[in-house]
């Protein structure tokens, strides 16, 4: 695989300590994100005790979306105390593709995705959001030509709906967004979103405030509508199949003592505190939607779970 634009791997900061029963071992940076040939491994230990670990690959080289999640499977290994072997599938998969291939126990055993009713009758989730709940806080990406015209609609949500939203033909967002009266295009490709915007074919492409940012950054032309967000409730978790109980035991452990010990709270504000400083929302007009896909299991109850402004 080719390696990432300077602007990704700089963002991308690896995790260093590996954990072997109670010793740290102390190692060199990690791999700005892995490839097949260069795995993340933990220390060696007998083949019956170690936990081999397959993750999904980035969609592309420029996309920045499993940074976050790798680093936040890594740590909840480590944290775990399991030994593991952390791999990258051997091909590249859309979303559905890797639900499907997670439900059939092939090729990737994690999943880092927002869930659904429908995920978790064939997944099992970890049911610890890993994104606080700010994966339903949308902003939109624009056309920076088209970026002060559009802003004028803020906050006539009618005039919102009735222009084209872009999304994955795969994504939860896609029926919420539709349940709620907003036109949706699909793609099968995320990249392809970027063009189809680029080329008028999508007039806005709502993306999660924890995206955005990087998001612009890497395609030239791209604007943030700086007054309007929309919000719903959303939950990303870690989906494993639902037999694998050896993996959903380490990341269920090694996620409750990284909030415990403050670690999980850390790499948080490293990846996202100043884009959440950025997104200014508490100067925007936010349209609070629907989302009728939330399963009934959500942990809405726990107010330290979420990120509360």
């Amino acid at each position: 695989m080719s390696r990432l634009p300077e602007k990704i791997a700089a963002r991308i900061r690896p995790l260093r300590v590996l954990l072997l029963g109670g010793l740290l071992l102390m190692g060199g940076p990690a791999p700005d994100r892995p490839t097949a040939a260069s795995p993340v491994r933990a220390p060696v230990a007998p083949a019956d005790t170690v936990l081999h670990v397959r993750f999904p690959r980035p969609e592309s080289d420029e996309d920045p979306r499993v940074d976050y999640c790798y680093q936040m499977l890594s740590l909840a290994l480590e944290r775990s105390g399991v030994p593991h072997v952390l791999e990258p599938a051997r091909v590249r998969m859309n979303q559905q593709r890797v639900i499907r291939e997670v439900a059939r126990g092939r090729l990737v055993d994690v999943l880092c995705t927002m869930t659904t009713i429908e995920r978790e009758q064939v997944l099992r989730p970890i049911r610890i959001p890993l994104n606080k709940g700010l994966m339903g806080v949308r902003l939109f990406l624009v056309e920076a030509d088209r970026a002060d015209s559009l802003a004028r609609l803020a906050p006539d949500i009618d005039a919102w709906k009735r222009l084209r939203a872009g999304q994955g033909h795969d994504w939860p967002d896609t029926p919420i967004l539709r349940h709620n009266g907003f036109t949706v295009v699909t793609a099968d490709a995320y990249e392809a979103l970027f063009r189809m915007l680029r080329a008028g074919r999508i007039d806005y492409f709502p993306r999660s405030v924890l995206e955005i940012w990087n998001e612009q950054a890497l395609h030239e032309g791209l604007a943030v509508e700086p007054r309007f967000a929309l919000r719903y409730p959303a939950a990303v978790y870690f989906f494993v199949h639902p037999e694998n109980d050896a993996l959903a035991r380490a990341l269920e452990q090694g996620l409750t003592q990284a909030r415990a010990d403050g670690s999980f709270d850390a790499l948080f504000q490293t990846h996202y505190g100043a884009f959440l400083e950025q997104a200014r929302l508490d100067a925007r007009t936010i349209i609070d939607l629907e989302n009728p896909f939330m399963p009934p299991g959500t942990p809405l109850q726990y107010a330290d779970l979420w990120y509360h402004p």
